[in-house]
């Protein structure tokens, strides 16, 4: 806990030398202050993705809100603590208190949108996964509202990237996780699926910071979906 926290107080402190550092010596601060980042990055990347404690992905959530204070125009920072808050709403069982992580996640996602060189693939991902966490508090009001702008959100996202397999992913779960009179269900989910599965065996993230989570929710899902099937 203290070592991340620790690398950002030095991230930031590596920032401001560059600001009085002479310019002979700029290069080499900014290098310095760009390998400080991406490893306080990178650890709090993988407690976000390895956790479902919401202990935990609340304190990999306020360590990208610190990190977003220090990087204010990168949205990778701001993406992540989006993920982070609707993690949290779908790990939370009080409905009232779920809109609330719902609500700081739209905050979050509208800040990265706004941030120069932001994907709007991936956050045209995240806002569809937001919206069926909005679905889940209370599905039979709320249904027909947001299932609309899931499709939507989706939409533009395959448009600004189809090559982008989390796009696929959530349109199965969206899918997979509607009752079956309103045509979901696994059967209808698993070609989305499965081109999720492909494309993942051929993505390739941007950067090392760049968003690279959903496979194995894909192959969990498909394994699931053939034990079902092998039962059957």
């Amino acid at each position: 806990m203290k070592k991340p926290f620790l690398a950002l107080v030095l991230c930031a402190a590596s920032f401001a030398a560059v600001a009085q550092a002479p310019a002979t010596s700029t290069s080499a601060t900014t290098t310095a202050t760009s390998d400080v980042y991406t490893q306080m990055m990178t650890a709090t990347i993988k407690e976000l993705l390895s956790t479902s404690n919401p202990a935990a992905t609340q304190q990999a959530v306020s360590k990208f809100e610190r990190a977003a204070a220090v990087a204010t125009k990168d949205w990778l920072p701001r993406y992540y603590q989006a993920y982070g808050y609707v993690r949290l709403g779908f790990l939370t069982k009080d409905s009232e208190q779920q809109d609330k992580y719902f609500d700081q996640a739209q905050t979050a996602l509208d800040q990265a949108h706004a941030l120069p060189a932001a994907d709007a693939s991936e956050l045209g991902v995240m806002q569809a996964y937001l919206y069926q966490g909005r679905i889940m508090v209370a599905p039979m009001t709320r249904a027909i509202k947001y299932t609309a702008m899931v499709g939507e959100s989706l939409g533009q996202a395959e448009k600004a990237n189809p090559q982008n397999p989390r796009v696929y992913l959530v349109r199965g779960n969206d899918f997979n996780f509607r009752p079956k009179m309103f045509g979901g269900g696994m059967e209808a989910a698993k070609p989305h699926y499965e081109k999720a599965k492909a494309l993942f065996a051929m993505f390739k993230p941007a950067t090392a910071l760049s968003p690279n989570w959903g496979e194995a929710n894909v192959k969990g899902l498909l394994a699931e979906s053939a034990a079902q099937t092998a039962a059957n």
